[in-house]
């Protein structure tokens, strides 16, 4: 069988309403509006590493301390009264109250997280775009959550959740923002992925890192020009396989 035929049928395999059950993606599904959605793919996508079980105690976590009202809930600056207790490994409430205050200064500046990312030329610019003023915010200091893209990262997460806002395939990606298309996206590479697809002859590179990622994204454009990321399903689907 060749290559994209094995990948279509995985990709049609993987990518059903069952995959949301056990996945981080659940999470912004329970929400109606934009703002929300969009705050819940950023937020979840951030605490999305290690097992998953623990991700999705986590991620109940984190919305039950947002009243599971996001977005009014950064407005409102509930935040303030957040302490330090763990949320998810070396995510705490401290870190939660970092990312509201960057939302809060967005929101007040943007009608929503979307117009950051259509001002510039590509998604790795978005990101930086984010982090300046997630940043900026937060009076100039960093955060190790958000992944620089000009430091050569993968910027693994922050792609997941730009994945779930972007592609709509009317299954698991709920695709809210309109202004971007599917074909923009890039690989959310993580350590399983990568193995994957060099097995699979689809990536050389050795680092996971933003080449490994610009690799992978450019030999599944290849295949699939309109929607290179839905490939996702399956090759996390040919690891389950085997």
């Amino acid at each position: 069988m060749k290559l994209k035929e094995q990948l279509d049928l995985l990709r049609e395999k993987y990518n059903t309403k069952a995959f949301i059950e056990s996945d981080p993606v659940q999470f912004p599904h329970r929400f109606k509006d934009k703002k929300d959605i969009e705050i819940v793919s950023f937020l979840i996508a951030t605490i999305s590493w290690g097992k998953r079980p623990m991700i999705l105690k986590s991620a109940e976590k984190m919305l039950n301390l947002m009243g599971n009202t996001p977005y009014s809930y950064i407005m409102d600056e509930g935040y303030l009264s957040l302490e330090n207790k763990n949320i998810h490994r070396t995510f705490f409430e401290n870190d939660l109250q970092y990312y509201c205050k960057g939302l809060h200064s967005i929101y007040s500046q943007y009608p929503d997280l979307e117009q950051v990312f259509i001002q510039k030329e590509s998604l790795w610019e978005g990101i930086h775009l984010y982090r300046d003023l997630m940043k900026n915010a937060n009076l100039g200091v960093e955060t190790k959550h958000i992944s620089n893209p000009l430091k050569n990262s993968a910027c693994k997460r922050l792609f997941m959740g730009l994945r779930w806002l972007i592609r709509k395939d009317g299954i698991v990606d709920l695709g809210v923002w309109k202004n971007l298309n599917p074909s923009q996206l890039y690989i959310p590479l993580d350590t399983h992925v990568a193995r994957v697809s060099r097995e699979m002859g689809l990536l050389t590179r050795k680092s996971n890192d933003r080449k490994a990622v610009e690799e992978l994204t450019n030999n599944l454009r290849k295949l699939d020009p309109v929607d290179p990321i839905s490939y996702d399903f399956a090759l996390f689907g040919w690891g389950e396989d085997r």
